[in-house]
This record gives structure tokens, sequence and C-alpha cells, in this order.
């Protein structure tokens, strides 16, 4: 593989293997990233800065992750907060458009740090082989010795059942699709879901329509400053779950919620006055189970994401519990990414580094772990070495 001006050249051995199957690459790599969005640019940081043998493939069209794609009326002013990428101060609170400034960031920072990022790449699956690990994209292949799982979650919208969600006439929408409010003037709009979303939503919403609100649990509150040492204690309390096995929380659902000043209007209406979950779904409205029924025009589902990890079921890294469990490396203070039943695979942007808070950490710490890791198996294959030669020549006394 040839890398020319940080991005990557080739790739794949274009010739066969006798059955009419592409040929395996001619070179492997010691380390592949899988994702360019924050986690993903910081492992690749990292690793460069480390003198490691990378490439980073992302699904994207263009810089920017899932940030490309969030709705056109979430401006820096609406985030909540954007951490700094290594070396590279974030862009600053403004009334800017998200979905426009940190694709710039991220495509600036690309270039500058000359980052082997190719794109657009999916990879559908990663296998064993032998001591290897062998990266799937369609008909392109990639070898390498070790792997930083950085895909996120956008790509993996979750929307939980409900009885007769399927017979509702009306819209049904989630997060990754949110149009704007001006779509929704007139309408009647249920919002379900108790994170940073939906109180982002309603306080859109609120003044240009009627809007309901349902939780499965009462939101917590908070009016103190989030400050960077709140988010990465609020971190560490996620990934204790990790660490267990189990699957991953969101770091909203540890930090509480918090209304902005461009949300007070909607609290002044009374759209943060919360219900809780319906029953069941019917062709107009929601039912609750005391019997009472909301009639509504769209029912927008601010339910959130699950990992993005289905690529990696061939190497089997869930635990019983369901999650991929992450264990953290002797010596690395920066947190757990390496998956317990594969320590050739670290994970950043799962979990607790879902957050920017804590990407760039994790991806200080994959890079330290596959250090690690090539230096561990590399002594190994030296003693290995040592003692076949021992063997041999005692075989030949």
């Amino acid at each position: 593989m040839t890398l020319l001006r940080g991005r990557v050249v080739g790739g794949l051995d274009r010739r066969d293997d006798g059955r009419g199957h592409p040929a395996l690459p001619t070179e492997t790599l010691d380390s592949l990233v899988i994702g360019g969005g924050q986690a993903g640019l910081a492992a690749s940081f990292f690793l460069q800065e480390r003198g490691i043998d990378h490439v980073v493939l992302d699904a994207n069209p263009a810089p920017g992750g899932a940030w490309q794609h969030r709705w056109d009326s979430l401006t820096m002013e609406d985030v909540h907060g954007v951490a700094d990428l290594p070396a590279a101060p974030a862009p600053a609170r403004s009334n800017r458009r998200a979905n426009q400034v940190i694709p710039a960031y991220f495509g600036e920072y690309e270039r500058r740090h000359r980052l082997p990022v190719v794109r657009p790449v999916h990879v559908t699956r990663v296998e064993a082989d032998g001591d290897l690990l062998l990266v799937h994209a369609g008909e392109r292949r990639w070898r390498t010795r070790t792997l930083v799982n950085a895909t996120g979650t956008w790509t993996r919208p979750f929307v939980p059942y409900y009885p007769g969600i399927t017979s509702f006439t009306g819209e049904q929408l989630h997060t990754v699709a949110f149009p704007g409010a001006e779509h929704f003037r007139d309408k009647r709009v249920l919002v379900v879901g108790g994170g940073a979303s939906a109180v982002q939503f309603l306080g859109e919403l609120a003044p240009v329509t009627d809007t309901l609100w349902v939780t499965r649990r009462p939101p917590v509150w908070r009016d103190d400053d989030f400050d960077f040492e709140a988010g990465l204690a609020a971190v560490t309390r996620v990934e204790e779950r990790v660490r267990r096995g189990l699957p991953p929380a969101s770091v909203v659902s540890v930090t509480g919620l918090a209304l902005r000043t461009q949300e007070r209007r909607a609290a002044e209406l009374g759209a943060y006055v919360r219900r809780p979950m319906f029953a069941v779904i019917e062709p107009g409205g929601a039912r609750w189970a005391d019997g009472s029924f909301e009639s509504v025009d769209v029912i927008l589902w601010a339910t959130g994401f699950r990992a993005a990890v289905d690529h990696l079921a061939p190497l089997g890294l869930r635990s019983p519990q369901g999650g991929i469990a992450l264990v953290q490396v002797p010596g690395n203070v920066q947190g757990a990414t390496t998956a317990v039943r594969d320590p050739r695979v670290q994970l950043v942007g799962y979990g607790p580094s879902a957050s920017t808070v804590g990407a760039s950490r994790a991806g200080r710490a994959a890079a330290a772990a596959v250090v690690r890791h090539l230096a561990r198996t590399a002594a190994a294959h030296h003693q290995r070495g040592r003692d076949l030669e021992a063997r041999l020549a005692l075989h030949q006394q």
C-alpha cells in the first residue's frame, strides 16, 4: 500500500487467486482505523505521532463524521460542546451551522496533519486471518496487525417497538432525519425521548406548533455549569459499564439535562411538562395505560442510537451481557479501549468515548495500546524464532 500526501493509493492487488476472487493485499499494515469522525481522527493523530503505519477508512463522502449529516438548524450555539482534537482548538460557539463548521474543522485537521484517510469506504466485515485481521469493504480488502474501530453510532438510529407502531397514519421521524422546525408548523408533534436531542427539538418546535413530550423516566435537570471536569466524570461513569461488558449507556444519561437560553421560550409555553410513556400507538395518535388518548400528526423519535459494530461480529467480541467488554491496558491512564476477547482490537467512539469529551482521550489510549500490542507480538515472534533455531541446532547435533 502506497501513501501519497496522506491519501491511500491502491490497497488491493487486483490479480485474482486462481478462483476468480481478488487476491489479498500484498502488504500488511501495523494498524487500521475504521471511521473518520472525532475519535478516528484523534486515534490516527496519535498513531502517526508514534510512527505506526496505518490508514483510516471512512464511509462518509467528505470529512466531518456524523456532523455533516446533522440538521441545518443546529448551530454551534446549540451543540453541547465540541472537545478539541489533539493539537487543534475546537471552533468557538457561534450562530453558524454545526454541519458546516465542524466538517470544515475536521477537513482542515486531516490536511494539516496529513492523515492517511481514504473515503468513501464502507467496511462490511472484519475477520481473523491467523495472527492478522482482514478488513473487507466490498471487493476491497486490507490486512492489518491491529484495528481501531471508530464507527460511532449515527448509522444505527434506534426506534423502540410499541404496539400499534405500524398502524400510525401520520408521519414518523427519527433524530437522524430531523428536517427543521418549519416542517412541523401547524402539526401536533409527539416528541419521544429523554435526552438532549429531545430537549433541543422541543425548544425549536414549541414556538411554532403544539407539542407533547413523553419519556420512560422523569427527566433529571441540572442547573450547574457543565465544565470539562464534569464531562470527564460522566465519561468515567459510563466507562464502568463497558468494563463489565454491558451495552454502553449514553453520556447524557449520567449528566442530566439543562435548558439553554434559546429554550426558555419553549419552557414558558409548557413544552417541558413531561408525560410518561404511552401504552399503545393508534392510527391517529397514542393511548396511555389509563385510557387517555392524544391525537397527533407526527411522532418524532428522539430515542438515540446504538453502536455501529455489526461488521465486527465475525470476531466474536460480545460478552454474555450483550456489550463488548473493554479493558485498560497496564500503564495506560487514558481509559479502557482494548477488547477483552481480542487485544488486537481497540474501540473508540464506543460507550464513554462516544462523546466528544472522551474521543481524543480514547484515541490516545488506543494508540498506546496498539504500540504495546505490536511490541509484545514482535517480542513473541522473536522469541519463537530463537526457540526454533535452538531446536534445529539440537536436532542437527
